[in-house]
């Protein structure tokens, strides 16, 4: 017995030495570029065939073939998938989403040309680079990773290493050139990948999808040391190469049999599967695949010539007509990688899981061989088995609610390598399987006929989930998770619907596949098809249905009759040119189709055309209003030229404001609001006559570099005027669809204005309104927040008050986003409570308290770019708390959106525009607290004084307003309160004039 111990354990150390092997040069490649290398496997299969070349079909000796092969053509892959695929990359701003396609594209492109140039057989003559006995590989694996270990710890080249790692840009800026460490990491890691693909292959099966698969399996080694630690990745691999080879002594009966061999024999799928669904996620940015920033019209004609050429193969006969029938199958198939990974934007590498067990429910359930239901016709088993399939998108749906990006991407091919390895690959499952057709479409042509009516609803489906309330809510998810959820959108929700949808599409596709084929085949819903499908859905229009269409048509056309692996070829050609097509190739395509028009004559952009449309039934009005008009969303054309600031440089109620800035607040149709009082004398305010002791005097004039902006009017007074105070001055307008008001605050005890919150009174008809309850406080109490040993928050404890607006000031670091993240609900303090009139919402996530009427804004603007104006406000209005079927043009009104600028896509707008598209989108949910962080930023003078304009108006109207800024002529002009903080905590507050005077030593 200790001798078999001894031997298997040998083994184990021999498969976890090349698992090792994998997971070095998987870490030093991410440490190095920050890519997860998914090619990894194929590069190590590459290798591997090029050795076998070298020697065995051009007789070279295996020392000069090893070192030809490692030495060489390793590290030149690597270097040369730097070059020309991911430094453009890098220069374009390194964005996760499009490294991780140019990595997959790389992998089917190795893979396809590998069928290609070695076609799909399984060769068992490689050489043996490194005998049986595993010392020899366990010395290479442990000399490699101290090698690493050194060079990174007490070398300049991995101080800069680590430099670029920490933070690319800033390392560029330090002198050190981040191109050469990256290139020296990518050389690295291929080398490692072909040293395991030669090692490796005379053990394993070689061909060119089964050795790239079998080598990701062991990227749990690298996942579970977080893809930092080469220690604990070498442990990891050789722990459980070790525990693998120990499994295969045991030899239970019964139903454990089968199982426990899948699990001897797979154990690096089970700790992949942990690795990705439990352990702490990877990658700290997201990796969404986004469309085109604006959705790209479908050319005109497109769905004409589809719908002809899915038509065209009824004419057909024979073997054309027997590979035509697959191409609605894989077509419904892609659709669902359109709603999950194009509409929703998430990550999906696992749909050939989903349409596998479409496939294999149909043929077990009519077969009646499905546990507790009888047998079925063939339809019926197809319909089933999309409703027992759907669920199962929890699989994916689940971890895609608290990852993203690559940790996404992990979790969902970890899920498709299981079901692949666990379900399909095992005899109890598959064994003895057929599947026919249904009844009356037995033949090609008339199944192909059922195909198309099926492909019609799935259309339908993906139609329904792109258009509407739920398409408007996966189209902000998908450009601005954070967005959403601040608009309302209840994103874990959403990301499950989006998976179940995804796995009901992709399990009726799989199933008109195998009835297609007749038979269940499990190669044909094996994890590398699913990367080939990804890759060609997301090159191709991931958020176009026709885009799938085409691809499904390309990828079983191409390879129809022909070698195999020319569409992996091509598709993978697409995917590495991301970098210099970032847009796609029919974005590109119609790039050089314009430079070549420009040749011949110049031609107007979209936008110009636009504009062109809009002053044609004016020519003879004012089209540089209508131009402005139409591209920022200013003032109306009416507004133009009838109205003057003020002498003293303020602007007139009701006057344009500059080209992308905040409108007035008052809506179009709302009477103008009255001028100040005339009687008023110069340094006279609301409040009446101001002396050099007055403590209401601000004292920002003995401060330069604090100067009041021209023409920002003063901040509005304590809520009680002086004795000696004039007349108060009016009102502007409140949210949307609000009367302005010219009237003062109503005394206490008097009757109450109807137009406030919680007052009662005659309307503006005459009639009585019935009172209406305050907004309640929003309430922090005693919070506390620590990041490991620093404390961030430490027992902070202010009051937001309806009808007020109050300010947080501080300098950076002093707590003030982490304080604005607890009161938006996207960070949960460790201690204390978030209060909303007396209700303790500390645990509620941001969706939920959007819902109960906080809204806010984003420092960085969060409006959905794919989404025009409009439905951007839309978003707000059907998310927030009262269903309101007039908030969305109201706020449009407001913020003098509903003119052109309501129909264009949000990208590329002005920022002036965006910030009024973002506070209306707010706005449009119908808030009772408003939060707003620093809401200047990128804002010019007069921009910001048109915000203050609309901010006062609102805390006017009784809504509770919360600012974090950092702009103080801003706070000191618009706050009633302000706290300041320093360390954590709330240092002091205040009146606004009292606290910044002080702070400035005033």
């Amino acid at each position: 017995m200790s001798s078999l111990t001894y031997d298997l354990t040998l083994a184990g150390l021999s498969v976890g030495s090349a698992a090792a092997l994998t997971g070095i040069g998987l870490i030093v490649t991410y440490r190095a570029t920050g890519v997860l290398n998914f090619a990894h496997g194929a590069i190590a299969m590459v290798c591997a065939y090029l050795l076998r070349q070298f020697t065995v079909e051009w007789g070279w000796p295996l020392a000069l073939g090893a070192s030809v092969t490692l030495l060489l053509v390793a590290p030149a892959i690597g270097m040369a998938l730097e070059r020309f695929v991911f430094r453009p990359l890098s220069v374009l701003g390194g964005d996760p989403a499009q490294t991780l396609v140019a990595s997959i594209g790389v992998f089917v492109l190795l893979v396809g040309g590998a069928a290609l140039v070695w076609g799909t057989g399984a060769q068992s003559d490689t050489p043996t680079l490194v005998s049986a006995d595993p010392w020899g590989q366990l010395v290479v694996a442990v000399s490699l990773a101290l090698g690493v270990g050194a060079v990174t710890r007490w070398t300049r080249f991995g101080t800069e290493l680590r430099a670029v790692v920490d933070d690319r840009s800033l390392s560029v800026l330090g002198g050190i050139d981040a191109d050469r460490v990256a290139a020296a990491g990518w050389a690295f890691g291929s080398f490692t990948a072909g040293l395991t693909g030669v090692l490796l292959a005379p053990y394993v099966r070689l061909d060119p999808y089964g050795m790239p698969l079998l080598v990701m399996e062991v990227m749990a080694v690298a996942v579970a040391a977080r893809m930092r630690s080469l220690p604990v990745a070498v442990v990891v691999a050789l722990g459980i190469g070790v525990a693998q080879s120990q499994l295969t002594r045991l030899h239970p009966s019964g139903w454990a049999e089968p199982l426990l061999q899948a699990v001897g024999a797979n154990l690096f799928v089970v700790a992949l599967l942990v690795a990705a669904l439990v352990l702490p996620g990877i990658g700290s940015r997201d990796a969404l695949p986004r469309t085109a920033p604006a959705r790209v019209s479908t050319p005109p004609g497109a769905w004409a010539v589809a719908v002809v050429l899915f038509l065209l193969p009824l004419g057909l006969a024979g073997s054309d007509l027997h590979t035509s029938v697959q191409v609605p199958a894989l077509g419904v198939v892609l659709l669902s990688l359109v709603v999950v990974t194009g509409r929703g934007g998430q990550i999906s590498l696992g749909q050939a899981a989903y349409a596998g067990l479409g496939a294999l429910f149909t043929a077990l359930l009519a077969a009646g061989r499905f546990p507790g239901l009888p047998r079925l016709p063939e339809l019926a088993a197809l319909a089933v088995a999309v409703l027992l399939v759907a669920p199962l998108g929890v699989l994916t749906g689940w971890p895609a609610i608290r990852r993203h990006g690559l940790a996404l991407a992990v979790a969902t091919f970890a899920v498709g390598v299981g079901v692949s390895r666990f379900v399909f690959a095992q005899p109890y499952a598959v064994a003895g399987l057929s599947l026919g057709r249904p009844a009356g479409f037995d033949g090609d042509r008339a199944y192909y006929v059922l195909e198309l009516v099926l492909l019609a609803a799935a259309l339908l489906a993906a139609h329904t989930l792109r258009r509407g309330r739920t398409g408007r809510a996966l189209a902000a998810m998908r450009d601005h998770e954070a967005g959403a959820s601040a608009a309302g959108v209840r994103v874990p929700a959403l990301k499950l619907t989006a998976f179940v949808a995804g796995a009901a599409l992709a399990a009726l596709g799989g199933g008109m596949l195998g009835m297609g084929l007749r038979a269940f085949d499990a190669t044909a819903y094996d994890p590398v098809r699913g990367l080939l499908w990804f890759a060609a859905v997301v090159v191709l229009g991931a958020d176009s249905v026709l885009g799938a269409l085409v691809a499904a048509a390309l990828l079983v056309g191409l390879d129809a009759g022909a070698r195999g692996g020319v569409a992996a070829a091509l598709i993978g050609v697409l995917a590495v040119l991301v970098g210099r097509f970032p847009e796609g190739p029919y974005e590109a395509l119609r790039a050089a189709t314009s430079r070549l028009r420009l040749r011949r004559g110049a031609t107007l952009t979209p936008l110009g055309a636009r504009v062109r449309r809009n002053l044609r039934p004016v020519a003879e009005g004012r089209p540089a209003a209508l131009v402005r008009q139409a591209a920022t969303g200013a003032a109306a054309p009416a507004d133009v030229g009838r109205r003057e600031p003020s002498p003293s440089g303020r602007p007139r109620p009701g006057s344009p404001t500059p080209t992308g800035s905040f409108p007035s607040p008052t809506p179009p149709g709302s009477p103008v609001l009255p001028a100040p009082p005339a009687s008023r004398r110069p340094g006279e305010d609301a409040r009446g006559p101001r002396s050099a002791s007055d403590p209401r005097r601000p004292v920002r004039g003995a401060h330069p570099a604090r100067q009041p902006r021209p023409g920002r009017p003063s901040r509005p007074g304590p809520a009680s005027p002086a004795p000696d105070a004039g007349p108060p001055p009016a009102v502007p307008a409140g949210p949307p669809g609000r009367p302005a008001r010219a009237e003062p605050p109503a005394p206490s005890g008097a009757a109450e204005s109807p137009d406030r919150p919680g007052v009662t009174g005659p309307a503006a008809d005459g009639t009585d309104r019935p009172a209406r309850t305050p907004p309640p406080p929003l309430t922090a109490r005693r919070l506390h927040v620590a990041y490991g040993g620093f404390t961030a928050l430490d027992g902070v404890s202010l009051d937001i008050p309806p009808g007020r607006v109050t300010a947080v000031v501080g300098p950076n670091g002093a707590g003030k986003s982490t304080l604005f993240h607890c009161l938006a609900g996207t960070l949960r303090p460790s201690g204390g409570r978030v209060l909303l009139g007396g209700r303790d919402i500390t645990r509620l996530a941001a969706h939920a308290r959007t819902r109960l009427g906080i809204a806010r804004t984003f420092q960085q603007l969060a409006v959905f770019p794919s989404l025009t104006v409009a439905e951007n406000v839309r978003v707000g209005a059907e998310q927030g708390r009262i269903a309101d079927p007039g908030a969305v043009e109201r706020a449009l009104r407001l913020f003098e959106l509903d003119g052109p600028v309501r129909s264009l896509p949000a990208a590329g707008l002005p920022t002036g525009t965006l910030r009024r598209v973002e506070l209306a989108r707010a706005l449009a949910g119908s808030p009772r607290v408003l939060l707003l962080d620093e809401p200047a930023a990128g804002l010019d003078t007069g921009e910001v004084t048109a915000l203050a304009r609309v901010l006062r108006a609102l805390a006017a109207d009784g809504m509770a307003l919360l600012v974090v800024e950092h702009d103080l002529d801003l706070v000191a002009d618009l706050a009633h309160t302000v706290h300041v903080m320093a360390a954590g905590r709330i240092v002091t507050s205040g009146p606004a004039d009292r606290v910044l005077d002080t702070r400035t030593g005033g």
